[in-house]
Order: C-alpha cells, then sequence, then structure tokens
C-alpha cells in the first residue's frame, strides 16, 4: 500500500522488510531503493515533515531553509544524475560575503577579499602579502587553531575573516581549539568568487522537501512517531531496521553523551523585497552575536515560480551553541574525547544484527548532502 508522504499513512502493515527511522535525505534515499527493489518499506520520524534538516517551507512564495542553509554541490556525476530524477536544480552559486564591523570582503579567500584587504591589485602581490605575514608571525609548528590560520593566511585574514566566526561558531577561544580544525584554508588568487569548488551546484526548485516527497512516493510514513519511545515495538513490525538517529540515543546514553555543536535560528519575514542582496553574509566580528544572515530568496533568484519578484523578504539569523538534551544536534565536535566515545558506541552497533546505523547522526560524522546521498545509495546497494 502506498501513499503521498506529504500525507502520511496512520496504520501500517503488521510486517515490513524495512522500517526507516528517519526520513531525511539517508533515509529518503534507502526507501526508495527499497522500494525499487520490491521490498515493503515503512518510514517513521519524530518530526512533523519529511526532509529532515533539509526541510525546506514555503513563506510568500519563498523557500525557507528552516534547518539552516542547503546548498546543493558536488563532484560525484552519479550522485548529481540521481538528485536530478526527483528534481530539476537551478544554476544557483554559492558566493557569501562577509561582514566585518560593516567592512564588507568577499569569500572565499580570493583576489577581491585581498583588494579590498590591501589594496593589492595582482596575484603576485598578493601573495607577497600573504607570505610577508606568514614569515613575520614565525609559527612553525602549530599548537593551536589560532597559530594554524595564521600559518595559511596571515594574520590580517585571520583577525578579520576567521578568528571572530570561529569562536563564535565553536563557544570557544581559537586558542583552545586544535589545529587540525583548519587543516587548509582556501587562497585563491584568482577573481573567483564561487565558495564550493564543485563540478555540480544548485538548489532544487521548488524546496528540498518536494525533492524528498518525489523520492519517497509509494512508501509508506508515519510521522510525529518517536522510534526510541517503543523501540521493541517498532523493531517487532520488521525484518531489519534503518536507524539514522543519533547513535548514544539508541543505546540509551549508557556509555555517555556525545557532544555536538547546535544551531538556534531566528526568523523574520519582512515587507520589503531586499535585506542584504546576497543569500549569505557571515558576520565574523566578535561582537556581533549571530554567525550569519541568511537571505532565503537569493538561493532562488528573488523570484517565485513564474518569475515574478517577490516583494517581501525573509530572512535567518543563525547563533551557534553547545548542545543540550532536548535540542536540535547539528555538528559532531571533532575531537579525540569524541572520537573514542563514538568507536565504543559503534561496537555495539555492530553487533545489532538487524540494525544498519546511517547518516549524519548514526554515524556521528559531519556529512555533506552528495555524501550522505552516496552512503545510502552505497549501503542499500549492499542490501540487494
Amino acid at each position: 500500500m502506498g501513499s503521498d508522504p506529504l500525507r502520511p499513512t496512520q496504520k501500517g502493515k503488521n510486517m515490513y522488510d524495512y522500517l526507516i527511522v528517519g526520513a531525511g535525505l539517508y533515509g529518503a534515499v534507502f526507501a526508495n531503493e527499497m522500494r525499487k527493489a520490491g521490498k515493503s518499506v515503512l518510514v517513521i520520524d519524530k518530526r512533523p515533515h519529511i526532509a529532515g534538516n533539509v526541510y525546506t517551507e514555503e513563506v510568500e512564495g519563498i523557500h525557507v531553509h528552516k534547518y539552516g542553509a542547503h546548498i546543493f554541490h558536488t563532484n560525484n556525476k552519479e550522485v548529481w544524475d540521481y538528485v536530478n530524477e526527483y528534481a530539476v536544480f537551478n544554476r544557483f552559486t554559492n558566493s557569501p560575503v562577509a561582514n566585518y564591523k560593516g567592512e564588507l570582503y568577499s569569500l572565499p579567500f580570493n583576489m577581491y577579499t585581498f583588494n579590498k584587504m590591501w589594496g593589492v591589485v595582482t596575484p603576485e602581490e598578493a601573495a607577497a602579502k600573504i607570505e610577508e605575514q606568514k614569515k613575520e608571525a614565525g609559527i612553525t609548528e602549530p599548537k593551536n587553531l589560532e597559530e594554524q590560520a595564521i600559518s595559511l593566511i596571515g594574520t590580517d585574514i585571520y583577525e578579520k575573516l576567521v578568528k571572530g566566526y570561529t569562536e563564535k561558531q565553536w563557544g570557544r577561544p581559537c586558542t583552545e581549539l586544535p589545529a587540525f580544525i583548519i587543516k587548509r584554508l582556501p587562497v585563491r588568487l584568482t577573481f573567483d568568487n564561487n565558495y564550493f569548488n564543485a563540478l555540480y551546484q544548485g538548489i532544487p526548485i521548488g524546496g528540498y522537501t518536494r525533492m524528498v516527497a518525489n523520492m519517497l512516493e509509494g512508501v509508506e510514513i508515519i510521522l510525529e512517531e518517536d522510534y526510541l519511545a517503543d523501540k521493541e515495538k517498532w523493531n517487532g513490525m520488521a525484518r531489519k531496521v534503518v536507524y539514522t538517529g543519533p547513535i548514544d540515543a539508541y543505546f540509551g546514553y549508557e556509555l555517555g553523551y556525545l557532544e555536538y555543536r547546535s544551531v538556534r535560528f531566528e526568523t523574520e519575514l519582512l515587507d520589503q523585497p531586499n535585506f542584504q542582496g546576497n543569500a549569505a553574509v557571515n558576520y565574523t566580528d566578535r561582537e556581533t552575536p549571530w554567525t550569519r544572515i541568511i537571505e532565503h530568496k537569493w538561493f532562488e533568484f528573488g523570484k517565485d515560480e513564474e518569475g515574478n519578484d517577490l516583494p517581501k523578504t525573509v530572512i535567518s539569523r543563525e547563533f551557534s551553541s553547545e548542545w543540550e538534551k532536548g535540542s536540535d544536534p547539528y555538528y559532531p565536535v571533532n575531537d579525540q574525547k569524541n572520537s573514542d566515545l563514538y568507536h565504543k558506541y559503534k561496537e555495539r552497533a555492530d553487533r545489532e544484527e538487524k540494525v544498519i546505523f546511517g547518516g549524519r547522526l548514526g554515524e556521528y560524522k559531519y556529512y555533506d548532502m552528495d555524501q550522505v546521498i552516496a552512503a545510502a545509495l552505497e549501503r542499500a546497494g549492499n542490501e540487494y
């Protein structure tokens, strides 16, 4: 029995081949592949909507990225071809702007950035200025993130465009953050402000929710169901379970809590057509409490699906915070303590014969969208 993913089924069958916990990208792709293979599938999600963190909702004709900006980018042609089966993508290119105390800089670091920072005009001048600052700093073995960043791009860019933003993101001084967080920083000696160095890039026309709904077409879905509240009941309904929630929550946090950074959003509908003229503006000084402001209409060029200019706009201010139980986990804290704890949980997960752990939370891993899809396709392929 199939159902419209936006109109969830209230009562499922007694037994399925696969119960999929989570209707985000990993769960949707896995469910889609199993349905195509002729398997019976039930998807449940504790949220009142499908699409997980890529969920978009329409406000005044604007597709608002409710859980933060998601820009699809990939060099993987297989994944690009796959998503294009379920959505038509526009030609959006991510070119964020950095606002440092009212000074505007182009990101990622490129010739526009260096011209504004130092007045240099040629790539040779820019490279010389960066080298001069790196040499003055004299850092040979970076001991923390601050030293690592300065050894890569010099003091001026670090102070204005890296330090404050990074400290807000992580909630601690750069001198207390490990150097490996910034293995490299992109320095482009060209006038190229395309943030992602990816062959394929864009936003699904109609929003991500529609794309995920297309993936889930013909799959039974029950929303607002908490799998962990009655795990045994749900496990008894399927031959196998695909779990995309937090791995530590699955085991009742018995070994301790994995740490995350969380994000809080303040979203406003404004009665004006243009707030900042760009989809993303990063606020890189320490004093501004938010990390960035997203103006959602510019992901789709400020027009509705008929091509009409939109008279209003929606903005979201993003605030980074420590994760607390009950808040949404976003970014795994990539340090040794959490890595060690995750591997203890993974040892337990590997012993769960009928449960597949997948996705950002199930694998405690930062995934871009294309990587999530590739991982789900690979894991589903192992089930055939």
